[in-house]
């Protein structure tokens, strides 16, 4: 959305010739017809306009009075070469223009200037900017989205998982479920599936499955039409077709109600779906890779995933084993990360002491890498020192002992939350954990448990439908 707000923003055009005049004319010209325009004299004044502020073209005279205008272009060209010259000359010459063109200028127009013509040069010279400057800032943002490593670490499991991934860099758009505990680097996994398809392997989009409630899930998924609820004033596409001749990563995909569930499988299926409210199927070539670190097998048999779905996702498994089965990738992976949050937080630590490396190489790590990372990024962030110190490591970590999560004072057992391994449980496994609390509270009974919960009844039901929480029917 930002280049499209972006290319509404007037051309900015810089008039560099040394009659006055000409000068004032052509700016308030220009002006009048919507462009940015500015002026300079002299070639100084030229490059210190360039340099202040980006211009999409300059309209430079051959004859800038003693100086050459060819042996300017020459600089401006070199200094910013992203910039489109247009030449300007009362001296027609052929010569001059084929010398100019040679040099990367972009046309050549003559005084007096035949509008007409310096209208379509001008407008032709400011879209080439524009699209050049497009191009660039694709180019920087599939570099970003590039993994900047490899997995990090010597172990056979490693090895493993980066052999299959070469040979799945052949499968086509053949989907993949990338299991594992959270923080293992499942998303790194993806990331690198998704480049492995050569130098532009189009975009790569990413949707956590559990950071929205149900019912805005599938219009971020499948978008929607304009109207087709109240507030659809227009139609938006979802993130299954943004992802087109790329990737959509579906992480936590366990989160999904089962009604979603059945939705991407048959678009999964048929390669085609519709937005809410449309009428007709949106055709798309997106590869789909999933991630959870739950067990969608045994939700399967207890009905609260499809079956059918999860055979579908399973066409190539991957299994990301936690930090604690792999030890002897906790020190590369340490020293990785001190390298790159250098880079994130501008900072210059040289690296970890031995003694702060013993302690944690023989730590759980019970939130995988991305435990590691924030125990790394806060002793940075806290301590000056050019090493990261033992005493610089949460106590946990140097006991070597990981902390367990205590029941609450006051907090039945009912409704005690359980870690998923990283100690922290998911928004959706609290929520299901407060209704049941609620109905357990209420008796069962809805509108009380609702209001205890502080939603409405219809919610209830919605949120009992999409958890498959069997729930009385009658109130009491």
């Amino acid at each position: 959305m930002a280049r499209e707000e972006k290319t509404t923003e007037p051309a900015r055009v810089l008039i560099v010739d040394d009659e006055e005049n000409f000068r004032a004319m052509l700016t308030e010209l220009l002006r009048d017809q919507g462009y940015a325009a500015a002026a300079a004299g002299c070639s100084a004044d030229a490059v210190e306009a360039l340099s202040r502020e980006p211009h999409d073209v300059v309209l430079l005279d051959i004859r800038l009075g003693r100086e050459n205008g060819i042996e300017v272009l020459k600089r401006i060209k070199r200094d910013f070469p992203d910039v489109e010259v247009v030449m300007v000359t009362a001296f027609g010459s052929v010569n001059l223009a084929v010398e100019a063109t040679k040099l990367g200028s972009f046309d050549f127009v003559e005084k007096p200037l035949n509008h007409d013509h310096f209208d379509i040069v001008l407008k032709n010279a400011a879209a080439s900017a524009a699209l050049r400057r497009e191009v660039a800032v694709l180019r920087e943002e599939r570099r970003r989205e590039a993994p900047p490593d490899d997995l990090v670490g010597p172990s056979a499991a490693l090895l493993e998982i980066r052999e299959q991934i070469a040979k799945i860099a052949g499968s086509g758009r053949s989907t993949v479920l990338i299991q594992g505990e959270t923080g293992v680097g499942k998303e790194l996994v993806a990331r690198m599936i998704h480049w492995s398809r050569g130098a532009d392997p189009g975009p790569f989009v990413v949707l956590n499955c559990a950071s929205l409630p149900s019912e805005l899930l599938e219009s971020e998924l499948f978008g929607y039409e304009k109207g087709a609820f109240t507030d659809a004033r227009a139609q938006k596409k979802g993130l299954l077709e943004l992802a087109a001749d790329g990737t959509l990563f579906l992480d936590e995909i366990g989160e999904l109600s089962l009604p979603l569930q059945a939705k991407l499988l048959r678009a999964i299926e048929i390669k085609s779906f519709r937005r809410l409210g449309g009428t007709s199927d949106v055709k798309v070539a997106t590869r789909v890779l999933a991630a959870t670190h739950r067990d969608l097998l045994a939700m399967a048999r207890e009905g609260k995933f499809r079956e059918d779905l999860y055979y579908r996702l399973m066409v190539i498994p991957l299994r990301v084993p936690p930090l604690r089965e792999r030890p002897e990738d906790i020190l590369p992976i340490a020293r990785h990360l001190v390298q790159a949050l250098n880079r994130e937080l501008d900072r210059s630590v040289e690296g970890v002491t031995p003694e702060a490396e013993v302690v944690l190489a023989r730590y759980p790590w019970p939130g995988n890498v991305r435990e590691l990372r924030n125990v790394l990024e806060r002793a940075i962030l806290l301590h000056s020192e050019k090493v990261v110190r033992l005493e610089d490591l949460p106590p946990e970590v140097r006991s070597g002992v990981a902390p367990t999560v205590a029941p609450a004072a006051g907090v039945p057992a009912a409704f005690q939350i359980p870690s998923n391994g990283a100690g922290i449980p998911t928004m959706a496994e609290v929520e299901k954990l407060a209704i049941e609390f609620a109905l357990e509270r209420s008796g069962g009974n809805k509108t009380k448990a609702a209001e205890a919960l502080g939603i409405s009844r219809q919610t209830l039901r919605t949120k009992l439908k999409d958890y498959c929480m069997a729930g009385p029917e009658e109130d009491g």
